[in-house]
């Protein structure tokens, strides 16, 4: 990578740590506000307009630096993609919406909270000891029984459908 490639990636990599941080917050915003209009979907909108930045952010960093950052590309898109299908679905209102919104936006979640942590884990004293691994699985270990949970929840408030 040349001097001026460098600049420009340590610039788009500044960036892209914001969004990670805003999506982090307005996560959390999010998952802690009723659901419902107002607070949950102005948190929802900010989450997925920084996620829009971590994704592009993402591929950039990874076209500069291919050699070392293609991993970028393949966990930028995937992540997108769960939020992707998270936020459209709500607003598409496709058939079983609920479950891939829940299932989408959660997913990117624990792909974001994944990420951060086998990114930091190396700086967190005796943690940065065990096998890295561990960091890479361990949000999904975690986050994917809490999206059954939740799912389960919100299935049994499915609105009763009338026909005649």
């Amino acid at each position: 990578m040349t001097k001026g490639t460098l600049h420009i990636f340590q610039i788009i990599l500044y960036i892209h740590i914001f969004a990670g941080t805003i999506c982090l917050i307005s996560g959390i915003g999010a998952m802690s506000s009723k659901k419902k209009r107002g607070k949950h979907t102005n948190w929802g909108e900010i989450y997925h307009g920084a996620y829009v930045v971590i994704l592009v952010t993402s591929v950039t960093m990874a076209i500069l630096n291919w050699e070392t950052s293609a991993y970028l590309f393949f966990i930028g898109v995937f992540s997108y993609a769960l939020a992707f299908m998270g936020y459209v679905s709500v607003k598409k209102k496709w058939g079983n919406w609920l479950t891939l919104h829940i299932s989408g936006i959660l997913g990117s979640y624990i792909a974001i909270c994944t990420a951060i942590l086998v990114v930091n884990i190396s700086n967190v004293p005796i943690l940065n000891e065990w096998n890295p691994l561990v960091f890479w699985f361990l949000p999904s270990i975690i986050g994917s029984p809490i999206i059954f949970m939740i799912g389960r929840k919100y299935k049994k408030f499915k609105p009763l459908k009338v026909t005649t």
